[in-house]
């Protein structure tokens, strides 16, 4: 069992069938306390399975997933697997934004279900989210719906992080962006994680996206499920 204050998260010999052509396979991946590591090889859909293991919403068929120094099948009701959860903020576009609400209104839903007249210490800290993410504080007032594609993310990332979780995990966080929007979300992703001290697991198709958000980048051989460095020289990109 990995050192809970070293190790926060750690996959040895998982396989998991989700109805690809092959089985999502990873031999052994880590992520540390505090640090920064982004995956290449993973389609939306098995990031979307391998975030689903971390987190324990499902178990792989074979093999060990520890997350935050407990195996993820040692999670046995849902109210334990629940409060677990606010250990993990997931960027995603799974999580589904209320486009007839205001931002400010999607932002509070992670913290009160009074959203028609917020108290004022939750506009408060809703307030400090959205300075946190680069929203600025006229963007609260507007419907979602009026946001921009980067916008939108920065909202994601709010809501990902209000319950302070220990690991932040995102799903392709950029493909949705511009490549002139894609360094603006790096840097508030990486201050985000550096300021709040977060283990930050970052899934993407893009070597160069992946290279400036991380300080250590894999790429998934399918086949094997091994975790192989990934070579260096894309930092460039967003220089």
């Amino acid at each position: 069992m990995p050192e809970p204050e070293q190790v926060v998260v750690s996959l040895t010999g998982v396989v998991k069938d989700y109805r690809a052509l092959r089985p999502l396979r990873v031999q052994a991946l880590e992520l540390r306390a505090g640090e920064r590591l982004a995956l290449l090889g993973f389609d939306q859909a098995s990031a979307e399975v391998l975030v689903n293991m971390i987190a324990g919403a499902t178990l792989p068929d074979s093999g060990t997933v520890y997350a935050l120094g407990r195996a993820t099948h040692e999670i046995t009701n849902g109210a334990t697997w629940l409060q677990a959860l606010d250990d993990f903020g997931i960027v995603s576009e799974r999580a589904v934004l209320l486009e007839q609400l205001t931002v400010e209104q999607n932002l509070a839903i992670a913290l009160t279900l009074e959203l028609h007249d917020l108290p004022a210490e939750i506009r408060a800290r809703v307030s400090m989210l959205a300075a946190e993410v680069g929203l600025a504080q006229s963007d609260l007032t507007k419907p979602t719906a009026a946001l921009s594609t980067l916008g939108r993310l920065r909202l994601r990332l709010g809501r990902a992080i209000a319950v302070n979780p220990k690991v932040l995990m995102a799903e392709h966080p950029n493909a949705p962006l511009s490549e002139a929007e894609q360094p603006q979300f790096v840097e508030t992703l990486v201050q985000v994680a550096a300021s709040r001290r977060l283990a930050l697991l970052v899934l993407t198709a893009d070597a160069a996206f992946a290279s400036a958000v991380a300080e250590r980048v894999l790429t998934l051989n399918p086949a094997t499920g091994q975790l192989i460095a990934a070579a260096s020289g894309w930092r460039k990109w967003f220089r």
